[in-house]
């Protein structure tokens, strides 16, 4: 069974559970916008189902409502910044404000992020990256708890790692590929658990490191008290990616690695690496319009397969599900929706 409720009321419920669990105004309106815009965008893992678990975050002391980004190192276009635990929906965007100018002035920032709380989908920094005509690449780790297995492991040893590419492309909207780089997001496995769906096989393997078909396994424990394990995408070149994101995300940025047992908290820190290019500056603006534009045009040319109707490239699916979803409303099951108002009434919110 689904709940379907019009994106700006889900955005004001949201809005006033946040503010009930200390955010200012704007900060919940910030952060509850985001959440719906993954909803709506499709990627329901990344959405208003993440509430719950940001009101426990609060109330365990690991998540700060109210936070701003801190400048760590300021070196012209290398910025080193702290998220200070505060909520990544506002964190990320203050810090890619700062990597933006900086890409703008010098023509590329390095940015490093270190411990924000859970920076959400990714991709919208891509988006406000090209929204400016620049290059973007995020490399993102993930410290809560270890849900992917390495290749040739039986069990989780890091995170799901998002990986994110932002392209602009001249009268056109973008290229924006935003991933996890394991098979399946984490928070995909708790829509499929809420609504009482097995999965497809290939995606987790069980506590005991045998695959299995029931997303439980990475979501709540299991008889002995272990969880299972998501798997990398793409066997070994995946996992490579994976080890990249958690060793630039996490190591160099200063945020942090994963190497310990699983804990129960609930709050997901993220340290991000973000690169921002500006094409102007580089002087291949010209280039780089005709070449992009080139090549996009011969990909649509190519016949579509059985089961396609076009090609595409990467954000196409998303904004085709926005104009959908913002008509029609957002899907929310019941599970979910109970947890979000069992989470309202820990704060006091009513919705």
């Amino acid at each position: 069974m689904q709940k379907v409720i019009p994106a700006q009321t889900l955005r004001a419920q949201c809005a006033s559970v946040l503010i009930a669990t200390g955010s200012s105004t704007a900060e919940a309106e910030k952060v509850a916008a985001n959440l719906v815009m993954a909803n709506l965008s499709g990627h329901d893992s990344h959405g208003v189902g993440m509430l719950p678990r940001y009101v426990d975050a609060v109330l365990e002391g690991g998540l700060t409502p109210n936070a701003s980004v801190q400048t760590v190192l300021d070196a012209g276009s290398l910025l080193s910044l702290n998220g200070q635990r505060g909520y990544g929906q506002v964190i990320g965007e203050q810090a890619m404000a700062l990597g933006m100018a900086r890409a703008r002035l010098h023509g590329s920032c390095i940015m490093a992020l270190a411990e924000s709380h859970h920076l959400g989908r990714i991709g919208h920094f891509a988006e406000m990256a090209v929204a400016e005509g620049l290059v973007s690449l995020h490399f993102v780790n993930v410290r809560t708890r270890a849900v992917v297995a390495p290749w040739g492991g039986s069990d989780g040893r890091f995170g799901t790692n998002p990986c994110c590419i932002g392209i602009p492309l001249k009268d056109q909207p973008p290229f924006v590929l935003d991933f996890a780089t394991s098979r399946v997001a984490q928070g995909k496995m708790r829509v499929a658990y809420n609504q009482g769906k097995t999965v497809q096989p290939g995606l987790l393997i069980d506590e005991h490191g045998q695959p299995t078909t029931d997303p439980g396994v990475v979501v709540v424990p299991q008889p002995n008290g272990f969880f299972g394990a998501l798997m990398p995408f793409g066997e070994h070149k995946g996992y490579g990616l994976a080890v990249a994101c958690e060793l630039l995300g996490g190591a160099l940025t200063g945020g942090g690695t994963w190497h310990s047992t699983n804990v129960h908290n609930r709050a997901i820190l993220n340290s991000m690496l973000t690169v921002l290019i500006d094409p102007e500056k580089l002087g291949t603006q010209a280039a780089f319009d005709t070449e992009a534009r080139a090549f996009v045009d011969w990909l649509r040319q190519s016949p579509p397969a059985d089961g396609f109707d076009t090609v595409q490239i990467a954000g196409e699916p998303e904004r085709a599900m926005r104009l959908k979803r913002e008509q029609d409303g957002i899907e929310v099951d019941l599970q979910t929706w109970q947890e979000i108002v069992l989470a309202a009434g820990k704060v006091g919110a009513s919705i």
